[in-house]
């Protein structure tokens, strides 16, 4: 990739998100029709693993973590992922030492994706103490 590409890239990735931010800050997908409704959810009746983040997001980004935790548990690693991963970015960008991630590692991988496909069989559980799971 071109050297003088990257920071363009950069910059647009940053006003993306923060223009996602500023519209899940100002807009609540509870109250509004205009966020989409989660297509396997719709067919099935189900839960998926990403069911109630949106309305996770609007919450977090008030300022009410447990709330949005009631939305969706997983929001949780995915802000860690994301602070762990901009943290490495950051530091490999601007310091001469280079750091491993350690999400890139096989053993990682599986225990997340099995943490995510046993909330998503837990989620749908109908009777106490998983209904807590449910957005």
């Amino acid at each position: 990739m071109n050297i003088k590409l990257k920071p363009v890239l950069y910059f647009i990735f940053a006003a993306l998100t923060f223009a996602l931010a500023y519209f899940y800050f100002n807009y609540n997908p509870s109250a509004l029709s205009i966020f989409p409704k989660c297509p396997f959810y719709s067919i099935t009746g189900l839960y998926c693993p990403g069911c109630g983040s949106q309305r996770a997001i609007h919450q977090f980004l008030h300022g009410h973590v447990l709330e949005g935790l009631k939305h969706n548990f997983l929001i949780l690693i995915l802000v860690t992922v994301l602070i762990y991963d901009g943290t490495l970015f950051l530091l490999n960008l601007y310091t001469k030492k280079s750091f491993n991630n350690l999400l890139h590692q096989s053993r990682i991988t599986k225990l997340m994706l099995i943490l995510i496909l046993l909330f998503w069989f837990f989620r749908n559980i109908n009777f106490y103490p998983f209904t807590i799971l449910a957005p």
